[in-house]
């Protein structure tokens, strides 16, 4: 468990990354425009942003196409059991102050992470 600095938002760190996922990408967005400092809620709100709001474009794509929309409702169910799982389990990791990476997501959130010019 790492130490438990500030964030701009004055919330110890590891609240704040936990928050980030609170709302999926909007949180996410929120606290990589509030954060300015602090690289592990950074790196928490640019995954969650990556992996929510990837999520939420791909839903509704895939909502919208006619042959792929009973299908897709039938796979939704499972996939949103899991990413309801995903998220709870991300926000126990930011939490205890761990910077967690998932599989792919993390890897690009990082490296999409050092690209952003503060």
């Amino acid at each position: 468990m790492r130490t438990l600095e500030k964030s701009s938002s004055s919330l110890p760190q590891n609240v704040a990354g936990a928050l980030t996922y609170f709302l999926g990408f909007i949180t996410g967005i929120l606290f990589l425009l509030i954060e300015k400092e602090n690289r592990f809620v950074r790196f928490h709100a640019m995954q969650s942003t990556i992996l929510f709001g990837g999520a939420f474009v791909l839903s509704w794509i895939l909502g919208y196409i006619p042959v792929i929309n009973v299908l897709w409702f039938i796979i939704s169910i499972p996939l949103g059991i899991g990413l309801l799982i995903v998220w709870l389990y991300l926000m126990y990791q930011a939490y205890q102050g761990v910077e967690y990476k998932l599989p792919v997501v993390g890897e690009f959130a990082a490296k999409q992470l050092g690209k952003l010019k503060v």
